[in-house]
């Protein structure tokens, strides 16, 4: 009968728990891993696995990596925990954010920093991020990631898999010498810069906020999709970084 909720029946909790199983598996193993390496984890067959990727993809609680050579966790899945653990940024941290995005013609973000993890907390209304959940969960390709790379006495022991990093672009630095470079430019000007790392035609520079204590407890982004590093906002992006640290510490 038509409009009747049947519940979950027959095969449908098997394929929930296969799904969530996969779901878990691209978690564990990290950015990157491809569905042959998902079938051989979880031991189903690869016909069932690709399926299954697919539609995760398709909901959204997947991402295809550009390259075509994996997968890794989408929008949805940071939808979710941020219902968990909501970022709380002042009013007062607001309004210095709005002052800046008045004054420059490019998007402006506000990123926490906890250990050595991003969270997206106030993303520009009117030139948001493209994807917050690649920003949060690709440390190597971002300027805001290289600041949090930095910080860290060895930087391949806080992302996953530092030896098969993903291309998100061609420019996404994915050796380790290439990582190291970056991070050394850091740490010599003390913000971080990038093109085309994490989107093709996309420059971002990072500027740190710190706490009294000097521990890096957030960041200021400023992203154009100009192809350059906006450095003429430089100067205004540390302002606004200077103007944050009392109200996030």
């Amino acid at each position: 009968m038509s409009g009747v909720d049947r519940g979950v029946t027959g095969r449908q909790p098997q394929a929930v728990r296969s799904a969530l199983a996969v779901l878990e598996e691209v978690a564990r193993a990290g950015a990157g891993v491809n569905a042959k390496e998902v079938a051989e984890a979880l031991g189903l067959p690869p016909a069932t696995t690709y399926r299954l990727l697919n539609l995760l993809v398709g909901e959204e609680y997947l991402v295809r990596l550009p390259d075509l050579h994996g997968f890794a966790l989408g929008a949805k899945v940071a939808g979710l925990a941020g219902g968990f653990t909501p970022a709380r940024v002042p009013t007062a941290a607001r309004q210095v954010l709005g002052e800046l995005r008045g004054r420059v013609r490019a998007g402006v973000h506000l990123v926490l920093v906890v250990g050595a993890s991003l969270r997206c907390a106030d993303v520009d209304p009117d030139l948001p991020l493209a994807s917050t959940a690649l920003v949060e969960g690709h440390l190597h390709a971002s300027a805001l990631g290289h600041l949090v790379l930095a910080e860290a006495d060895d930087w391949r022991a806080v992302v996953h898999h530092p030896d098969r990093l993903p291309a998100l672009t061609p420019a996404t630095p994915t050796r380790a010498a290439e990582v190291d470079a970056c991070l050394a430019r850091v740490r010599a000007v003390g913000w971080a810069g990038q093109v085309g790392q994490l989107h093709e035609g996309v420059g971002c520079l990072a500027v740190p906020v710190r706490g009294a204590s000097g521990l890096l407890v957030a960041a200021v982004a400023v992203s154009s999709a100009r192809g350059v590093v906006p450095t003429e906002y430089l100067d205004a992006a540390r302002d606004c970084a200077g103007a944050l640290a009392p109200l996030l510490d």
